[in-house]
């Protein structure tokens, strides 16, 4: 199998890559504006969040690069032993400090923190697109189409609910049920899930106890957050109190109130709040449409893709950016319980950033060699 295609490469999909390089620019500069405040605040300089971001989004462009012009076909190889590591990450991750109640991010000394749930949706779209492309023609079966996916997404998703982290557990969960659909995977067997998952959900509350108060305060502060202004309902009333602000036009770029402190996380899963605020309606719909383009043109990309894996990749990909971008949102908005999830290219997170731009890459490369019968 080739690692690096050879001779000429058709160009990387030009509209993709427009759009990916607007949602970039937009969230640093929505990000800089949200997060000035609290990094003055909290560091003592109000570059603190930005600086790294830019840093991060620098390496992670790089990767990107490399990504589009390395041939996929190497992902075939290094799914099952990502797959592994993401495993002993989410392991480790379980052993460091917590950080407002949840264990997320592994301390490197020196280099910063690691989020090992990253790592794990990547790994689980590249062994589920591996899995599936080799036996694309058996995935009606039980023992092909449902037994490997449902013990991957259950030790994952058992893994994940112990930090405990709900929001990127349905996340992989949902990303898993997407590419086992588009692959194939007979609609009894999602139906039967449902029940499954279902009672494993009661098994976990029962089984894990840490997990019921924790759901159950983030429950009750959604129906209600103004029962608790002051605790579990301050971060949703002050991002609805955000989004009110920003009308239809918002207050101006920077002119931001709520996150001079009000807003807790600005800089990080409220920061569409922010946005809200400043650029308004129209801003916040310029966001989404920016996202549903970015999904619109992946599938466009998944479609003239040569193979199977190739297409699942960039299924896996695209879908698992714009659904995190709408729970985000809907979390933002009040609209789903809050769940602790960041906003894809928006978000302060250097781990997401360069994971999330490295995938891409991944999915311009299918788009290179989609082409490239014409070169």
């Amino acid at each position: 199998m080739k690692t690096w295609l050879k001779g000429r490469q058709a160009p990387a999909d030009l509209p993709f890559l427009l759009i990916l390089l607007s949602l970039l620019i937009f969230g640093l500069i929505i990000l800089y504006s949200a997060s000035y405040a609290v990094g003055l605040y909290r560091r003592g300089d109000a570059y603190a969040y930005i600086r790294p971001q830019l840093l991060y989004a620098a390496l992670g462009l790089a990767a990107m690069e490399i990504a589009s012009r390395v041939d996929y076909h190497i992902y075939h190889k290094l799914a099952w032993p990502l797959l592994g590591l993401s495993f002993v990450l989410l392991v480790v991750v379980l052993f460091m400090p917590e950080y407002n109640g949840c264990k997320r991010w592994i301390v490197l000394p020196g280099l910063g923190t690691l989020q090992p749930s990253e790592i794990a949706k990547f790994s689980v779209v590249l062994v589920f697109s591996h899995i599936i492309a080799l036996n694309h023609d058996r995935m009606k079966s039980f023992s092909v189409g449902v037994l490997p996916f449902a013990l991957i997404l259950g030790t994952t998703a058992l893994l994940m609910l112990l930090e405990p982290h709900l929001s990127g557990t349905l996340l992989i969960l949902s990303i898993g049920a997407v590419l086992m659909f588009v692959g194939g995977t007979g609609m009894r067997w999602f139906v039967l899930a449902g029940a499954g998952g279902a009672s494993l959900l009661v098994g976990a509350l029962v089984l894990m106890p840490d997990l019921v108060p924790y759901a159950t305060d983030r429950l009750s502060s959604w129906l209600d957050p103004f029962a608790d202004p002051l605790g579990d309902g301050h971060q949703t009333i002050q991002s609805l109190y955000a989004i009110g602000s920003g009308g239809a036009t918002g207050l101006g770029l920077g002119n931001s109130r709520q996150k001079y402190l009000y807003v807790p996380e600005p800089q990080n899963d409220f920061v569409f709040s922010i946005l809200c605020e400043e650029l308004g309606f129209v801003g916040a719909t310029a966001v989404i449409l920016l996202f549903c383009l970015l999904l619109l043109r992946g599938l466009t990309i998944a479609v003239k893709a040569p193979d199977k894996f190739g297409a699942l990749l960039v299924v896996g990909f695209v879908v698992q950016v714009c659904l995190q971008a709408a729970l985000n949102i809907a979390v933002v908005t009040n609209t789903i319980p809050n769940t602790g999830i960041s906003l894809p290219f928006f978000s302060s997170g250097g781990t997401s950033l360069m994971m999330l731009l490295g995938e891409m890459g991944i999915v311009l490369s299918v788009s290179r060699q989609g082409s490239q019968q014409k070169y």
